[in-house]
């Protein structure tokens, strides 16, 4: 399943947030969302979620999505928003609990996402027993649990440091090698961007516009290999922003 973004804009009363964004994510592709604070990249994410609706445009679904998709648009948000007093197997099990599933196949999916997400060995643990970084692994769990077609997250990262960051953009191209899904991923980490993206949209200082595509035609996996010319894709795309992302802390500092 593909999503069309048709010429997206959107106000709040006399304060225009986005205008005229046209984007097509194609299945299978991780699409990161990059631009300087305020320019509605979370905004624009709500939308394509079905959070909220725009002003004017539309998000269109091309295809089906797959038919064991249990829910095709799915959240993981940098708040890992689990339930303390359910375990890590209970807390994935939660969004499948609305489905009619029988036990067995509950348990045989929350067992086969909890491997893909090394958290097996935990799975009677409490949130309270977990790193930061094992709490957003349940979150991806818990999203991959309802087989969506789209993934939709919102800075998953930012509340980690440094090191586990890096472990957990590890993991999601080991996600990703295994079994290609397809994402909109919005961050303000240009590292991030650049180790997961096949395709990072640059939007524009408020009213968020997209100012450029930059396609990386590079495998997940090899990225690490070319250091080099990824830090060079880095810079121009803080080159796009810098003067912009400038002029928008400014904005809000004096706002």
């Amino acid at each position: 399943m593909d999503l069309h973004l048709d010429r997206i804009s959107h106000r709040y009363d006399d304060l225009e947030v986005l205008r005229d964004v046209e984007l097509t994510i194609e299945h299978g592709q991780i699409v990161c969302l990059v631009g300087p604070s305020g320019c509605g990249k979370s905004t624009l994410l709500r939308f394509i979620g079905g959070l909220e609706r725009p002003t004017e445009g539309a998000v269109l679904q091309l295809g089906a999505p797959p038919p064991d998709s249990l829910n095709p648009l799915t959240y993981i948000f940098q708040d890992f928003a689990l339930l303390p007093w359910r375990t890590v197997a209970g807390n994935v099990s939660l969004v499948l609990e609305d489905h009619g599933i029988a036990a067995a196949e509950t348990e045989a999916i929350v067992d086969d996402v909890l491997r893909r997400t090394k958290l097996t060995e935990f799975k009677t643990a409490l949130p309270r027993q977990l790193s930061g970084g094992m709490k957003q692994r349940v979150a991806i769990a818990r999203a991959l649990a309802v087989r969506p077609a789209v993934l939709l997250m919102d800075e998953p990262l930012s509340a980690l440091d440094a090191q586990t960051r890096e472990l957990l953009m590890d993991d999601l191209i080991e996600l990703w090698t295994s079994a290609p899904f397809t994402s909109v991923y919005v961050t303000h980490n240009l590292h991030e961007a650049v180790r997961l993206g096949h395709r990072i949209v640059v939007l524009s200082r408020r009213p968020g516009a997209i100012r450029e595509i930059v396609d990386i035609d590079m495998p997940l996996r090899e990225r690490d290999a070319h250091a080099v010319e990824l830090e060079e894709r880095q810079r121009h795309l803080w080159h796009l922003m810098r003067e912009e992302a400038q002029a928008a802390d400014l904005e809000l500092a004096n706002a």
